[in-house]
Formats: C-alpha cells, sequence, structure tokens
C-alpha cells in the first residue's frame, strides 16, 4: 500500500484493530501497526500519542456530533428527549464498518484493564460532553448531568446489543429502546417496593 494514500487514520485503526486481535494488544507495537498500515512510525503520532488512542479514534467525533444535536434540539424540548435526539443522531452515524470495528474492540476491552480504564475514560467524557451542551441550554447542573449519563449509558448498552452477532435491529432502535428502558426504571426511584 503506497505511503501516499488518503485516510491515513482510518487506515491505522483498522491495521491497530487487525493486529491486536491477531496477536493481543499487549504484543502489538506502533511500528507494526503502522507497517501493516503501509505508513511510518511518524505518521502514526502525527494522528495518535499512542496506541491505546488509535483502539478509541472516534470519541472526539462523538462528542462533537452529541453536543450538535442537542444545539440544535427545539428550544422546548425537555432535558430528556434532547439527549434522545442526540444519542440517535450518534447513532445513525455509525455504519456496518463500525459494527465490525465494535466487535473486535469490545473483546479486546475485555481482556485488557488497561483498555477498560481508557473505556470507561471515554463513557465519562462522552457524558460530561454532553452535560456540557444541555448547561448550555440553561438546564442545571445536576439535571444536565443524570439526564446525559442516561444518554450515553442508553447508548453504550444499544451499542453493545447491536454489535452481537445475528442482531437485525438497528442502532436507533436499539438506542431509543435502551433509552426508554432506563427512563422506566428512573420513574421507580421514588417508586416503593412491594414484595
Amino acid at each position: 500500500m503506497a505511503r501516499w494514500e488518503p485516510n491515513a487514520r482510518l487506515r491505522l485503526v483498522r491495521a491497530a484493530l487487525e493486529l491486536c486481535t491477531d496477536q493481543g494488544y499487549e504484543a502489538t507495537t506502533v511500528a507494526e501497526i503502522a507497517d501493516r498500515a503501509g505508513l511510518t512510525k511518524t505518521t502514526f503520532f502525527r494522528h495518535f500519542p499512542d496506541k491505546r488512542e488509535v483502539l478509541f479514534a472516534g470519541q472526539d467525533e462523538h462528542s462533537r456530533i452529541l453536543a450538535e444535536a442537542i444545539a440544535a434540539a427545539p428550544a422546548e424540548a425537555t432535558p430528556i428527549e434532547t439527549v434522545a435526539a442526540a444519542v440517535v443522531a450518534l447513532a445513525v452515524s455509525f455504519t456496518d464498518e463500525n459494527r465490525a470495528f465494535g466487535r473486535m474492540l469490545i473483546a479486546l476491552i475485555a481482556a485488557n484493564d488497561d483498555l477498560k480504564e481508557r473505556a470507561a475514560y471515554k463513557h465519562a467524557s462522552l457524558a460530561q460532553a454532553t452535560a456540557e451542551a444541555l448547561e448550555a441550554r440553561k438546564v442545571p447542573a445536576a439535571t444536565a448531568g443524570l439526564a446525559a449519563e442516561l444518554g450515553v449509558r442508553a447508548f453504550h448498552e444499544a451499542f453493545a446489543q447491536w454489535i452481537e452477532p445475528g442482531t437485525e435491529r438497528s442502532l436507533v432502535t436499539l438506542t431509543n429502546a435502551s433509552l426508554d428502558r432506563l427512563r422506566t426504571a428512573a420513574t421507580m426511584l421514588d417508586a416503593s417496593h412491594a414484595g
């Protein structure tokens, strides 16, 4: 593969996922990732600070999609309606290639504590970006934080279902269903538990 070809970032992500899946995250080096992508280590480091970050390449884009969808929501939308629109916008952005990547990435995360920590950080960062976008709409901080956490959790639950082999429902459908389930669960927080 010629080194001048476009889409270096995507090529690096693909190479990293393939190599880490084949030989394990710890055994994979930046040099191997760059070589598999047909690029140099210098090009790798122009795009990513380390091999862990290449596996979480979409985080900034995901935060942007969430924030833009929240900003574009109708003024009369409730915080949870606004978050629902945002996570649906995020779900719409995912392709079948994301599904294949997701399957490989989830398996890698499950096998590596460093990646588990980074995945938790990604979740927290997406929730923070979502909450900040809600606060920019004058939603109180506590409400914004709770709505954001519900939305991001709903998306992650839906994503985990979507990447399962044989799943036919769309990520949008799964995201809406997960958010509805969490919203229902939240309404039960003050309900008395009758045995």
